[in-house]
């Protein structure tokens, strides 16, 4: 071995009788213990005759070099041959222990030789650096964590993990027992520290062992090196816990402040009786304190970390619960400013809200709710709006997608009863639209400017995000308000068609709110279209009095809702015969409304309305308001009780397939009777009815509402082929031109005057394609062409 020449090399040079007092000084040089009964006067000679042979440096290197010796082979592998064996944590908690006890008791030992070797430095007058220490027992230090650490077991955190586990585990009983030790059930058998029997409570032995060997661990300065990973992993754990239990499912309670007094009292309260090596009121010093307030940043980091991820984890459904959790969504808040998560947070919900919401088993209202909520609950977590138009941009574009939106959007803003967008539309602000100009406005307050974050869209102004509303931010789904209105003007039409009482106080109402939104000219034909019903009512009335006309003592008494053609929607396009004397009397009215408003008449829609019916039969009279549908066709069962759908298709001018889902009607009413195919009879009498009285008089309303409106598609179909002609001209003219170039002109000449048609380039390929699917036209290159004839 490498100290065995240095031997051979004294006993050369010196007689037997100084090596023999040199081993009296130092006995662990023949591997013998230090010697009690040696007197200090005697080694201090030895010291002395040693630095008169100047071999004060040879000593001391001897020495140190035997200490590392006995250390690697035989201190170290005591102290991990403790790691051995472990069958459950408090063997582990043991073992660890023991190691502790027998590393510290081997630097007890070494403690007289590292004085003695001191005051061989100090006679000597010779300074050394030894393995970067200053100190002997600095140096020893040293060969301890380098011959421990070199030498590391496989299991050796397991070990230390038992050991802290189970002391965090007592030190959090004790402080949860000592505050409510007066709530403690009386028939308590075990321990929840150390998972004993009352009786045989070992907490207290366990708290005294803790401190002793974390003492000890300080003293060798192997805390940290030895445990520090542990203790990290097993806190960080202990806080991921607490803060599931803490704040799952709970979104309307604020836990941020919970949470860093939990950290500061039970976290940080272990972590000081672990540096501190007692009780707390033991004072530190002020390198520890530097060392647990560092330690304390980071775990607060991580608090706020583990709290942040946790709620992001539960953001879509804190959103949907909006207002409720705005406490949730304020602590979300303020750790998204203490944490780098905006990223996460912005992957998570967005693939949260796809998987969750924007998919077809979904409803469409459902899914504007919760845009909603977002809208609210985003706009509250990132006041700059950035955020919100990041994390929605898939909302927006699946709700493009979708035929019902806008007519789900205006029906909400129209409804009846608590509705957050009927909310909205009564605070009457302005419709803010992404124009992505900067206006003057934006430079008002500079001196409180602040920068957007990084992942702003930088082709928008922050003003614009910041002062959006609800309302304004549905109609930027589809960036024209023109849509929005045009879908209010057909469920405007739908309702005023749908009441025939003439009642049009809410609609007026409606009318102005969303005046002060989307402006007075966008909503001039609804303005028209109200006055149409208060004009009717008028005429009606006075046709009524006029006793030269007689309406109201006709045999079949009608009024009628007169309406402005141009200024409504387009209605459905059906068809429908009447009974030849409801006819003659509509022709009645019709003159003399001609009678009455001169160079004017009317155009009837025979399919729309409804007729009040008083139905006699064998064992019953009924009254039902119905569509003149299904009045026409009860009708004609009173001159023949059998008809087929085919002959009544024919005499009524209705398609059969129309036929067929309106007569049920009467079936579910019990009148008609299904005996054969597509045939059908009239039931004068029902023998089911016959045991139970019936009625004198039943209302049944017919139960269809459908729309009188042609529906938006339909519509959009037909303003569409307005600019057919025009791309006609162009082509015939030009011979083939790109799509920009057709859009561009189309802009110019097409889509001039009050009742313009506004085209996208995306919705013009689309109908560019499809006229190439009809062979109306050829594409070739890029270039649109007629065929030749």
């Amino acid at each position: 071995m490498a100290a065995v020449a240095p031997v051979v090399s004294l006993h050369e040079q010196h007689p037997d009788d100084l090596w023999n007092k040199i081993c009296i000084a130092f006995p662990v040089i023949a591997n013998e213990p230090l010697m009690q009964e040696y007197l200090e006067e005697q080694v201090l000679n030895v010291l002395e005759l040693i630095c008169q042979h100047q071999l004060s440096t040879f000593i001391e290197d001897y020495v140190v070099d035997k200490i590392q010796h006995i250390t690697m082979q035989k201190i170290v592998p005591d102290f991990w041959s403790k790691f051995c064996k472990r069958e459950n944590e408090m063997q582990g908690f043991e073992s660890f222990r023991d190691a502790v006890y027998s590393v510290y008791n081997s630097l007890i030992s070494f403690c007289p030789v590292f004085e003695r070797l001191e005051k061989l430095r100090n006679i000597s007058g010779i300074h050394r650096v030894v393995n970067g220490e200053n100190t002997l027992l600095g140096t020893f230090k040293v060969i301890i964590r380098s011959s421990l650490l070199s030498q590391l077991p496989l299991n050796h955190p397991k070990i230390t993990e038992d050991f802290y586990r189970i002391s965090f585990k007592v030190f959090c009983n004790s402080d949860n027992y000592v505050g409510d030790q007066d709530d403690s059930p009386e028939d308590m058998v075990h321990c929840s520290g150390c998972e004993q029997e009352i009786g045989q409570c070992q907490c207290q032995s366990i708290i005294l062992v803790f401190h002793e060997v974390n003492q000890k661990l300080i003293e060798l300065d192997l805390l940290e090196r030895l445990a520090g990973e542990v203790i990290t992993s097993l806190i960080h754990l202990r806080i991921e816990n607490h803060v599931e239990e803490s704040c799952k499912g709970s979104f309307d309670t604020s836990h941020i402040s919970t949470l860093e007094k939990w950290l500061d009292n039970v976290v940080m309260g272990w972590l000081r009786r672990i540096f501190n090596g007692s009780s707390e009121n033991v004072k530190s010093e002020k390198k520890t304190e530097e060392a647990i307030k560092k330690f304390k940043q980071k775990l607060a980091h991580f608090l706020y970390e583990t709290y942040t991820r946790t709620r992001i984890e539960q953001l879509f459904n804190i959103i949907i619960e909006y207002p409720d959790s705005q406490p949730a969504v304020e602590d979300l808040r303020i750790c998204l400013q203490k944490t780098d998560l905006r990223p996460y947070l912005t992957q998570k919900l967005q693939r949260a809200l796809e998987t969750r919401l924007l998919h077809p088993g979904v409803n469409t209202p459902d899914i504007l709710t919760a845009y909603v909520a977002a809208i609210r609950a985003l706009r509250q977590l990132d006041s700059s709006g950035v955020l919100l138009e990041t994390v929605t941009q898939p909302v927006r574009q699946y709700l493009r997608w979708r035929d019902d939106t806008v007519r789900c959007v205006v029906s909400s803003l129209t409804e009846e009863g608590p509705s957050e967008l009927a909310d909205e539309l009564v605070r009457g602000e302005a419709l803010q639209l992404d124009e992505g100009v900067p206006s003057d406005e934006d430079t008002e307050n500079w001196e409180a400017w602040n920068p957007d974050p990084v992942d702003a869209d930088p082709s928008k102004t922050s003003k614009s995000r910041r002062t959006s509303d609800i309302i304004s931010m549905l109609v930027n789904v589809y960036g024209s308000k023109e849509l929005f209105v045009n879908e209010y003007r057909t469920l405007l039409a739908d309702r005023l068609l749908s009441q025939f009482s003439y009642n049009t106080e809410k609609e007026i109402r409606y009318l102005e709110l969303l005046k002060l939104r989307f402006g007075e000219s966008q909503l001039h034909y609804c303005e028209v279209m109200l006055k149409d019903v208060y004009d009717s009512k008028r005429i009606n009335a006075h046709l009524d009095s006029d006793p030269n006309f007689n309406l109201d003592k006709q045999q079949f008494p009608a009024t009628a809702m007169i309406l402005s053609a141009q200024f409504w929607p387009p209605f459905k396009e059906e068809t429908l015969e009447l009974p030849s004397f409801v006819k003659e009397h509509l022709q009645t009215y019709t003159k003399a409304f001609e009678t009455l408003k001169g160079n004017r008449t009317l155009c009837w829609k025979p399919h729309l309305g409804s007729v009040t019916l008083e139905i006699e039969l064998k064992d019953r009279k009924l009254n039902l308001t119905v569509s003149p549908i299904h009045a026409t066709i009860i009708w004609h069962f009173q001159s023949k009780n059998q008809w087929t759908v085919e002959e009544l298709s024919q005499i009524m001018h209705v398609p059969s397939t129309v036929l067929r889902r309106k007569i049920a009607f009467w079936q579910s009413q019990g009148l008609l009777r299904e005996i054969s195919t597509d045939t059908f009879l009239l039931v004068e009498e029902n023998p089911s009815r016959s045991k139970c009285p019936v009625p004198a008089e039943m209302v049944c309303e017919d139960e269809e509402s459908e729309s009188a409106m042609a529906s938006a598609h339909d519509q959009r179909e037909e303003e569409l082929q307005v600019f057919w002609s025009y791309i006609v001209g162009m082509l015939t003219n030009l011979d083939s031109m790109p799509l920009e170039r057709i859009h561009q002109m189309l802009k110019m000449f097409a889509s001039q005057g009050p009742t313009a048609v506004e085209c996208s380039l995306q919705e013009l390929r689309h109908f560019l394609d499809r006229k190439v699917r009809e062979h109306k036209l050829l594409f070739s290159g890029g270039f649109y062409r007629l065929p030749k004839p």
